[in-house]
């Protein structure tokens, strides 16, 4: 990797400039480019447009799920864990010998975490992640029969699980009417801008209040799959966005 070189920056005088050759009257301006750059106002968001934009994704798509591939709540309590800074690509090739194996809490705690940590080597931080796996297994046999709860506060309470991770299993397994923000969502809510938020609870609280009832349900799913494939981080490909009619980002192409 070639290394950049440092620009020399010649040093500047921590003295104090001498009685009138500062920036009173008289003195040079400074440079419109030496300013710090005003902040671009974020357009507010707009319940009309949000509705607009989810009639459009329902229509393109009217029951999108996880591209995660489960069998139960448990097994895909595991697959959300294992895609933490991975892909659903990357898990969907792992799981299918893990889950021969071990579709239950108990089968995964017989199996051992040597045995898990094998099976998902090829996923990223495996061995945090295999560790994880068998210490939610333990917590859903000794503290929930097995079964996987049905409430945030307790699925937050199990190894590797986050507020991400159990919106993902409370909407997928249960119905319920959660966001899960990621990496895409939380990037198409601030670049459309639909609920701009500087992290991804103030994202998920916004989406929360503007998009309607009918659209909850799938409003997560929706908007994972058109960061994935439409609204990518580098380059949007506006020109095959079907709401970019709708969108009010600066970096719009079309």
């Amino acid at each position: 990797m070639p290394v950049k070189k440092r620009a020399i920056v010649p040093k500047v005088s921590a003295k104090p400039a001498p009685a009138g050759k500062g920036r009173g009257a008289g003195s040079r301006p400074v440079p419109a480019a030496a300013l710090p750059a005003r902040r671009k106002s974020v357009p507010k968001p707009d319940p009309a447009i949000a509705a607009e934009i989810f009639r459009r994704f329902r229509a393109a798509n009217p029951a999108p799920n996880t591209e995660l591939d489960y069998l139960n709540p448990f097994t895909l309590l595991v697959s959300v864990v294992l895609s933490a800074q991975a892909t659903d690509v990357g898990v969907n090739k792992a799981t299918p010998a893990l889950f021969a194996l071990a579709d239950s809490p108990q089968k995964m705690l017989d199996l051992g975490e040597q045995r898990v940590r094998e099976l998902i080597k090829t996923i990223g931080l495996y061995r945090t992640k295999a560790k994880n796996i068998i210490g939610l297994s333990a917590k859903l046999v000794q503290e929930h029969g097995g079964q996987v709860p049905r409430s945030r506060q307790e699925l937050e309470t199990l190894p590797g699980v986050g507020r991400k991770t159990a919106n993902v299993v409370l909407n997928v397994a249960f119905g319920e009417e959660t966001i899960a923000v990621d990496t895409h969502i939380f990037r198409v809510a601030n670049r459309i801008p639909l609920a701009p938020g500087k992290n991804p609870l103030e994202v998920e609280l916004g989406l929360e209040k503007i998009v309607p009832k009918e659209f909850k349900l799938h409003a997560h799913h929706w908007l994972i799959l058109h960061g994935r494939y439409v609204c990518k981080a580098r380059r949007p490909e506006c020109e095959r966005c079907l709401i970019s009619d709708l969108c009010r980002s600066p970096e719009k192409t079309v």
